[in-house]
């Protein structure tokens, strides 16, 4: 039997993960062969880190324990929906998780060239997709919440002036990450995602956005 949106939901928030955008595929998506529905999957919050880091995954010395994780929930949750897990890490070829997003109507490129999310803000992240044999019924796109934003306080949070839309400067972001300062960033996360009033809603705790940063700048 095929599941409903509303199921699917309910089946990753069960895992502490959430829907955060799904599109019907076409030809040009690239996405498996005959996919009907495209799911992505992200942090359900408030809540995700302190699950996640309970785990055993995080407690067995072995690296990468996030993707461990996700690659072990999100592939039992497919299991269960008779779908095909995809993951926006791995081995390449990649799989083009932005594009994605940008098609699922919940995500777009910010005023500072991160993709911004309807519900997650610039702390936006996906932990794995389902491709679903069916075409499900899906709900209607949300605005962009940039538009109704007036200050974008994006723009200029970043200590080093790093990101705009058409240029990211990843050189003076990771040289500035390098200074006492920048131990900020660090810590507590990037600075621009955290300016994002909806960033601010999402209930992000400051230790996951530490556990990413330490791979970003190791």
């Amino acid at each position: 039997m095929t599941s409903s949106y509303r199921d699917i939901v309910d089946s990753a928030r069960a895992s502490h993960l959430d829907v955060l955008g799904a599109f019907h595929p076409v030809a040009t998506d690239q996405t498996p062969g005959g996919a009907g529905t495209l799911i992505l999957l992200g942090p359900h919050e408030p809540g995700f880190w302190t699950h996640v880091k309970a785990d055993p995954d995080f407690h067995d010395g072995a690296a990468n324990p996030l993707d461990r994780w996700s690659m072990r929930v999100v592939g039992a949750l497919a299991a269960k929906l008779g779908a095909v897990a995809l993951f926006p890490f791995g081995e390449p070829p990649y799989q083009p998780f932005v594009g994605w997003a940008l098609r699922s109507g919940r995500a777009w490129q910010s005023p500072a060239g991160l993709l911004v999310h309807d519900q997650a803000g610039l702390m936006v992240s996906y932990r794995g997709a389902l491709a679903l044999p069916d075409r499900i019924d899906l709900p209607a796109a949300l605005p962009c919440p940039c538009d109704a934003c007036e200050t974008k306080p994006c723009l200029s949070a970043c200590p080093v002036n790093a990101l705009r839309k058409d240029h990211y400067d990843l050189a003076a972001c990771h040289g500035y990450l390098d200074t006492i300062p920048g131990r900020d960033c660090l810590n507590l996360g990037c600075a621009a995602r955290r300016s994002c009033p909806v960033s601010q809603s999402y209930g992000r705790l400051a230790d996951q956005s530490a556990f990413h940063m330490k791979a970003f700048h190791p």
